[in-house]
């Protein structure tokens, strides 16, 4: 069925809402625009699905969430009235249409005789992932689409462990949902009321009383602090917690602490961006803040500027990940109780900084393929081998996990413990700045940097695949005039040394993603984006001095670019 015979088949729909009848006459007057709504189903992956709020089946919308939770629910039921019985979570965030989809998600759930545990208003991702482990439901579904621009929305799933699926049951979730053909005949008006269970406050005091259990401080220090939720989920939440912690310095943006899915002042809700500092930079002059805290609409990540002389300075994801990565260390070895089987978990496209510091107090680091569901992969077979114990994770976006109660990224944990790392440095005159120059300095100066390019629609989709598969049929021998040492494809699952002309198998899952290795220990990573139309471009260099490193990294950049742009 092709693009015009889906559209049709959507417009002959008698039981079609009118609102949605309507922009589809509108939206077929563009036959490009028309194209891209309907010429694919909306991409339901690994983690889920995410696109662009509108009619048509390659876009979010109360027809493609029914056809998502029919899916899920069909699986559901596949494992039996036990895991019914245990039902789903459903938690959303403040996003454009997120109570609506959450709402038509639960009766979905209900009417296939599952229970469906809905929050009653706004909560963070890692909320939802922790009520999925409190409540012992057999899945959780958060509503968010992230730090995206207002017009996407997305569908996000997790499995009984509380984090996102693994590879092999997201699997079958997929075939289930693909298997749902007509997403216009989904009926989800008829079920036991019982079946329908709102949430409300009394799962948020089960959840911050384990997130109280992050401090390594009992007690609260002194610090000057600004945080700001970006309009997203985490406001009440996080205010809560550092009061309950007993911070009493900090300053909240009021602008921007009620939800609200148009982020009316801010360019984009991304905790990566300077931008979206930019009020919090207000406040932290006016209260002579140390620090300023980010966190995007869902609460899972979490970006922080620091005192840096006359201006405040963003810190990236990996410098953030390697100062508290110090703190926790160094104080767990002061009281001696840093453990001999302790565990670090990162990215393979996180810097080895984090690494270099968690090294020098003989912490393992462990590499996962990006996306933190394979970090709770990995927290998953440990509930039974009990081989090692949790220490962090983290990866180079600005997602971080302390304490394992969430099975994802939680920014609400990473919030406390910045602020009580930052007030502890305090007491020894250094602010977090003056820390991470230290650690530079100890273990070596390390630049990343990230380039995304978007590709949007089919022939974006095309453009991307094309560029992964002409890097493997032509890989590059050098960048910028380094040899490429070895090359490791995450598709095929090996590992070429190109001098020595031999190669290994790599122990981890398959993934559509390419890295580099340069001689001088720089790498550069391709992958496309799971959850946007983008492919994404990682860049790493090591060397002694900070201008050494700004300078290799621009060089190795713009060569690699150039090669890429000129294929």
């Amino acid at each position: 069925m092709d693009w015009k015979e889906r559209i049709k088949r959507w417009l002959d729909h008698e039981d079609l809402d009118e609102v949605t009848r309507s922009s589809l006459n509108v939206l077929r007057e563009d036959e490009k625009m028309a194209e891209d709504a309907f010429y694919q189903d909306l991409t339901f992956g690994t983690g889920g699905m995410r696109g662009e709020i509108g009619p048509g089946t390659n876009r979010m919308n109360v027809y493609t969430v029914r056809k998502a939770s029919q899916g899920i629910a069909d699986y559901i039921k596949s494992n039996g009235e036990e895991a019914m019985a245990r039902g789903v979570v459903i938690a959303y965030d403040s996003r454009r249409m997120s109570p609506e989809f959450a709402e038509e998600a639960a009766k979905t759930f209900a009417s296939n005789g599952i229970h469906a545990y809905l929050y009653s208003g706004t909560r963070t991702t890692p909320q939802l992932s922790f009520s999925v482990r409190y409540l012992h439901a057999f899945m959780g579904v958060v509503i968010t689409a992230s730090h995206n621009p207002p017009e996407y929305n997305g569908y996000k799933v997790y499995g009984e462990d509380g984090a996102q699926l693994n590879l092999e049951d997201a699997d079958r979730v997929i075939e289930f949902v693909s298997n749902v053909e007509n997403e216009l005949t989904i009926a989800n008006g008829s079920f036991k009321p019982e079946l329908l269970v709102t949430l409300d406050e009394k799962l948020d005091q089960a959840y911050i009383a384990n997130a109280l259990t992050v401090r390594e401080q009992p007690d609260a220090l002194p610090i000057q602090a600004v945080f700001t939720p970006l309009h997203g989920a985490s406001g009440a939440t996080v205010k809560r917690l550092l009061e309950e912690a007993g911070y009493t310095g900090i300053s909240f943006v009021e602008e921007q602490m009620q939800p609200d899915g148009e982020f009316p002042t801010v360019a984009s809700p991304n905790p990566e961006e300077g931008d979206a500092f930019e009020l919090a930079k207000e406040y932290g002059k006016k209260a002579g803040a140390d620090l300023l805290i980010a966190v995007d609409p869902d609460g899972d990540r979490v970006g922080i500027a620091v005192s840096n002389g006359d201006h405040y300075e963003l810190l990236s994801g990996n410098q953030t990940g390697a100062i508290l990565i110090e703190y926790l260390l160094s104080q767990k070895k002061a009281k001696g109780t840093l453990p001999d089987n302790g565990r670090i978990f990162k990215t393979i496209v996180t810097s080895e900084f984090g690494r270099a510091v968690s090294d020098a107090y003989g912490v393992d680091t462990v590499d996962v393929l990006t996306g933190f569901k394979f970090i709770g992969e990995k927290l998953r077979a440990n509930d039974s081998s009990k081989e090692f114990e949790f220490l962090f994770g983290y990866e180079e976006s600005y997602g971080y996990l302390i304490r394992d109660f969430a099975r994802d990224k939680d920014a609400v944990q990473a919030v406390l413990l910045l602020v009580e790392a930052a007030a502890f440095y305090k007491t020894q005159g250094k602010n977090l700045h003056d820390v991470l120059v230290e650690l530079y300095n100890r273990h070596g100066w390390y630049r990343e940097a990230l380039v995304s390019v978007t590709k949007k629609g089919a022939d974006g989709a095309r453009e991307i695949q094309a560029l992964l598969s002409g890097m493997r049929k032509t890989p590059l021998q050098s960048i910028a005039g380094i040899r490429v040492a070895s090359i490791e494809d995450y598709e095929t699952q090996n590992r070429v040394f190109t001098d020595l002309d031999k190669s290994e198998k790599i122990q981890l899952p398959q993934a559509n993603v390419l890295k580099y290795f340069l001689e001088d220990g720089s790498w550069i990573c391709l992958r496309p984006s799971g959850t946007e139309p983008k492919v994404k471009f990682y860049f790493s260099v090591k060397a002694d001095t900070e201008q050494q490193c700004d300078e290799k990294l621009e060089l190795i950049k713009e060569s690699f670019l150039h090669e890429v742009n000129n294929r």
